[in-house]
């Protein structure tokens, strides 16, 4: 006597939802807040998106904790190592000064926040980004060129995606803004280069007054 029975094994996902997430990578930072239907796809799908971009040169980082996902490069092979170079999908590029000082002094005050244990959102507002900034810049006569300088790095590091911009509330007397420092900040300014931070300020304020190179600064 047969007996049939159902096939309990998993449906493999659609090719479609695997195509959505890789291209949604390709293009952006996925968040978990910022796409939750998404975010779970890629928490279930993870092993085959991993499967598909690392022919792209490419590894997905997946921080569920922190609540993102991107993609990067592979690292180089080493100079002895016969394998190909294969061309980067994923540009780096140099970062300046301004925008590096803006980088490191968010990555420092993030670390400060967490050590506080509250609120997992660090908001901060213009004026308090802006304040953080000039203390390490050298005050011209024009102030109002002196923040416009530091409004244009902060409008950088939002096209960046490590600072992100909050609708005013319903009722708010207009200003000059509030933003979100995005937590996969942690993620391009790591531990040890946040533990050389002190040291590396010095060498940013030795460099103001003209140049614009990031003196070791992390890239994206």
């Amino acid at each position: 006597m047969e007996e049939d029975f159902a096939n309990t094994s998993p449906a493999p996902a659609p090719a479609a939802d695997l195509s959505v997430l890789v291209i949604s990578l390709l293009k952006s930072v996925l968040y978990r807040d910022g796409d939750e239907r998404l975010w779970a796809a890629l928490l279930n799908l993870q092993a085959r998106v991993r499967d598909y971009v690392v022919v792209l040169n490419l590894d997905l980082v997946l921080d569920e904790a922190e609540g993102y996902a991107f993609l990067k490069s592979r690292p180089e092979p080493a100079d002895d190592d016969p394998a190909p170079r294969l061309p980067r999908l994923v540009a780096r590029r140099p970062l300046s000064f301004p925008v590096s000082l803006v980088l490191a002094l968010l990555r420092k005050k993030l670390a400060e926040f967490d050590a506080g244990g509250g609120d997992t959102r660090l908001v901060l507002g213009r004026d308090d980004i802006v304040e953080l900034v000039r203390v390490f810049l050298h005050d011209g006569p024009n102030e109002a060129k002196l923040i416009d300088q530091i409004e244009a790095t902060i409008n950088k590091v939002v096209e960046l995606g490590f600072l992100r911009k909050l609708k005013p509330t319903a009722g708010a007397a207009a200003g000059p803004g509030s933003y979100e420092v995005r937590r996969i900040l942690k993620a391009f300014v790591d531990a040890q280069w946040l533990a050389e931070f002190d040291a590396r300020l010095a060498i940013y304020q030795s460099a103001v007054g003209g140049r614009d190179a990031h003196p070791g600064g992390p890239g994206t």
